[in-house]
């Protein structure tokens, strides 16, 4: 265990405008919760929305089922990376400015974060239009499912660059310490989606029904919708960071300051999804109905990301204005105590999934073949999802912090075991019980790698 500095040697803290100063000061598990709740309700839309698509989706039949388990963990990995990843360097940079009492930093490195988000968005737009079709082959699309497939992913990508501008920007408001705004505009964007996604996939309303790619042009519209409010909200100097275009000017050490935890952070939900990836190529051997049950299980495991997020990216303020103003004792304390909360929490869902799986498999299908393989799923994955929880908000903590090499070498072991023994146990032709159990192992030693590697490393300065 490394050795912080003790709390009497912490020097005064900057002069920081309140409420910012309180996240310095206050109750560490009461501001927690707090900041906590709004992206938690957030996170309920969330929840909505990935339950009123698969349903959508399940009622247009079985292909489009197995063809939407093909384009998620794309989609995911674009949240993921944007939300989670450099999004997370995005509040830890300015969060660890504001700690340090450097309001004009901070004002710069938000600038700085809108010019990340929009590349960032554009690279995904190009490479899902350019190589989406020939990624989903490789993962065992064919014919219809195919073509299913590729029809989805050719609008949501598309606007790709409105997911990485409202992340992005909401990252900037919650680097401030203000997680009620982003919460708010996720919701309201969760509930334009649910409508105009059923209502263009599905043809109510007299609209005509245009399947797969209307279910996506519901959440194209509903972020770049969102990505405009925001833009405007951060312009008009309403935010706790106001933004000032006129003197903006561009600094190489700023980009540095957000990519060193940014860029290095997205090589863990890369990791994340490229597991998710290769089982289900892996999957697709056992045939449709396997896959297809595996999609809405993985579904679930995607959709506990965002409730860990609620506890991890809550923690990165906190965590980042402490070490910013030297209390590192202070930023461990807060970490642990979102790794607790968030493992408790998630993993409550995990074993109730564990023993009544009907409870989230029966929203989406009642084809017997895919019902058995996604209960065999939450039967042996669902108990490590106590795991799954406390490494992803330790991730988060991480960030905070400016550490994340520990947690992303943690996402590279889970992804080690999950190809190599994924791949043992199908050429030995082994049940595929055996590969879900692998998942939850797998997710296990992600946990225990991820709490070891902040325990060990070397916080602050």
């Amino acid at each position: 265990m490394t050795i912080d500095a003790p709390l009497d040697a912490v020097p005064p803290v900057a002069p920081v405008a309140s409420p910012i100063a309180s996240l310095l000061t206050a109750p560490i598990l009461p501001t927690l919760l707090r900041l906590a709740i709004p992206n938690m309700i957030a996170m309920v839309g969330s929840t909505l929305v990935a339950v009123a698509e698969t349903s959508y989706i399940g009622r247009l039949g079985t292909i489009p089922l197995a063809a939407i388990a093909l384009v998620f963990p794309f989609a995911m990995l674009t949240q993921m990376m944007s939300a989670g990843a450099m999004g997370g360097g995005v509040s830890s940079a300015i969060s660890r400015a504001l700690g340090a009492g450097d309001r004009d930093r901070a004002a710069t490195l938000a600038l700085h974060a809108a010019i990340i988000g929009l590349c960032g968005g554009l690279f995904f737009t190009v490479m899902m239009l350019a190589f989406g079709r020939s990624f989903f082959a490789l993962l065992g699309g064919r014919e219809r499912v195919l073509e299913e497939a590729s029809g989805y992913s050719q609008v949501l990508f598309s606007g790709a660059v409105a997911i990485w501008l409202v992340n992005t920007l909401a990252s900037v408001i919650r680097g401030t310490g203000d997680m009620r705004l982003p919460s708010m505009i996720l919701i309201g964007a969760s509930v334009l989606q649910i409508v105009l996604g059923g209502t263009l996939g599905l043809g109510l309303l007299g609209v005509p029904q245009f399947g797969m790619p209307g279910v996506a042009s519901g959440q194209l519209i509903a972020f770049s919708c969102a990505a405009l409010f925001l833009l405007w909200y951060l312009m008009s100097g309403r935010s706790r960071l106001p933004l000032n275009l006129r003197a903006f000017h561009f600094e190489r050490a700023m980009f540095l300051d957000i990519l060193k935890v940014g860029a290095v952070a997205c090589l863990s939900p890369l990791q994340t999804v490229l597991t998710i990836l290769i089982f289900t190529k892996i999957l697709a051997t056992f045939g449709t109905e396997m896959l297809a049950g595996y999609g809405i299980g993985s579904r679930l495991e995607f959709l506990l990301i965002p409730i860990t997020f609620a506890f991890g990216i809550a923690s990165v303020p906190m965590v980042g204005m402490a070490i910013g103003a030297e209390h590192v004792k202070r930023a461990r304390r807060v970490a642990w105590t979102a790794a607790a909360a968030s493992g408790l929490t998630v993993g409550l869902i995990g074993l109730i999934v564990a023993l009544a799986p009907s409870l989230w498999v029966g929203l989406f299908t009642r084809d017997s073949g895919v019902t058995a393989a996604a209960h065999s799923y939450f039967h042996w994955a669902g108990p490590a999802f106590v795991f799954f929880g406390m490494g992803v908000s330790l991730y988060f903590s991480s960030q905070g912090a400016a550490r994340v090499g520990g947690p992303v070498l943690a996402s590279t072991a889970r992804l080690l075991i999950v190809a190599i023994g994924g791949i043992g146990l199908m050429t030995a032709q082994a049940p595929a019980w055996t590969l879900f159990a692998l998942v939850g192992g797998a997710m296990v030693v992600f946990g225990l790698s991820t709490a070891a590697s902040v325990a060990f490393a070397r916080w602050g300065k």
